[in-house]
């Protein structure tokens, strides 16, 4: 794997991806067509340091704020929706390996460009033996498996004891244990590789094993990153953050690209020979602005107030998890609303494979059906807890 100069701010992380978008963008027809992000935009990437954003810097990674984080897979996202999506899966998976027991971040960031896949559907069984767990099961929606070194699959534990309810393990594999099912066959951010993997008596240590539930209530078992404030970030909000990146550079890039077709063609079946000159182009364009500018607005809001917490030890209250998760929700639906809009309003020839806004409106549409995404089950559990009740998941 290729290496990567560390960036001398963060500022320069951003100029480093958005110099590379031409490329993104040349081969984001051919990742759909291939089901997975094309090897150059990987290596590319790689290269960019983009998968170093929450690698710990004693391995040689970035540690980048949340606002730095959302400003760079932003601008991956504006150029590919699927890269975009595989990379925020990837540089997310790092932070998570970042909780693992030292040992195991000691062979997982062996490669500090390492790239992590792995999902939160725990759809595998694990199997108590001595020294560990044995693994058997499929797992869906493993983003980005193909060209990941690691895989955190999602294991569910039952135990001896009947009174004792199962529980959900993290657990780190490396890929080459793992079989990768080539089953992304899907409208919407078809060049994500969201293939399935396949553990088959699978053994894993006790040391890459990461319980779930002691994490969601701030708990891990790195003691080298316990004390680090920057890994004190509830992961789940930092998700949060991270779809909001795969929502708004999507949405921006189609505001721009219909900009510039509203000059190069005209409204069939009008006498409007130029589309930028049409009453209902104004109203269609400034809306779409509108609701990304909402978008924005609502992201900034709440990646704002991640980055204000940390090393502040005040944790955050349920209400504030609760909105945080309704915030990142609207802001995917404000996005597919304004791409909706946008591409309504391109005419037939935007249906072509090779015409960008065609891709932005499947992708988004794809985003917000993610079931941590999803606005509508998200502004439930907001309203919930607004009414006072229990938030009915623990996933907060």
């Amino acid at each position: 794997m290729a290496g990567s100069s560390a960036p001398n701010s963060d500022t320069e992380l951003v100029e480093r991806v958005r110099k590379l978008q031409p490329l993104i963008r040349s081969h984001a027809l051919r990742a759909e067509q291939e089901r997975r992000v094309t090897g150059e935009v990987v290596e590319a990437l790689t290269d960019a340091g983009v998968f170093r954003m929450n690698v710990p810097r004693r391995y040689g990674g970035h540690q980048c704020s949340a606002r730095t984080q959302v400003d760079v897979l932003s601008e991956v996202s504006a150029a590919c929706g699927s890269a975009g999506f595989t990379a925020l899966i990837q540089a997310g998976r790092a932070f998570i390996a970042a909780l693992f027991p030292d040992e195991a971040q000691d062979e997982i960031f062996a490669d500090p460009g390492v790239r992590v896949s792995g999902t939160l559907v725990p759809k595998a069984k694990a199997r108590p033996v001595d020294g560990g767990y044995v693994l058997d099961g499929t797992s869906p929606f493993a983003t980005g498996c193909q060209d990941s070194d690691w895989h955190l699959l999602t294991a569910v534990a039952h135990s001896a004891e009947e009174d004792r309810p199962p529980e959900l393990l993290w657990t780190a594999v490396p890929m080459t244990d793992l079989e990768v099912i080539d089953d992304w066959h899907v409208s919407g951010l078809a060049g994500s590789g969201s293939n399935s993997v396949v553990a088959r008596d699978v053994r894993v240590p006790a040391h890459r094993v990461l319980p779930l539930g002691p994490l969601l209530g701030g708990s891990f078992p790195s003691r080298r990153n316990s004390a680090d404030p920057f890994y004190g970030m509830p992961v789940l909000l930092l998700f949060c953050a991270w779809t909001a990146a795969g929502a708004l550079g999507p949405a921006r890039a189609a505001l721009a690209e219909f900009g510039e077709r509203i000059h190069q063609r005209g409204i069939t079946y009008t006498f409007y020979e130029r589309q930028h000159e049409a009453p209902v182009t104004h109203l269609q364009f400034a809306e779409a602005a509108m609701k990304i500018s909402c978008a924005e607005a609502l992201a900034a809001d709440f990646i704002a107030l991640i980055d204000a917490r940390v090393g502040e030890g005040n944790p955050y209250t349920t209400e504030e998890r609760a909105r945080i998760r309704a915030q990142s929700g609207y802001v995917a639906r404000l996005c597919k609303e304004a791409v909706d809009l946008i591409g309504s309003a391109s005419g037939a020839s935007s249906l072509r494979l090779e015409v960008p806004v065609q891709r932005a409106v499947r992708d988004l549409n794809a985003l917000n059906l993610h079931s941590f995404v999803n606005p509508a089950a998200n502004l439930e559990l907001y309203g919930r807890v607004l009414c006072g009740l229990d938030a009915g998941t623990p996933f907060l």
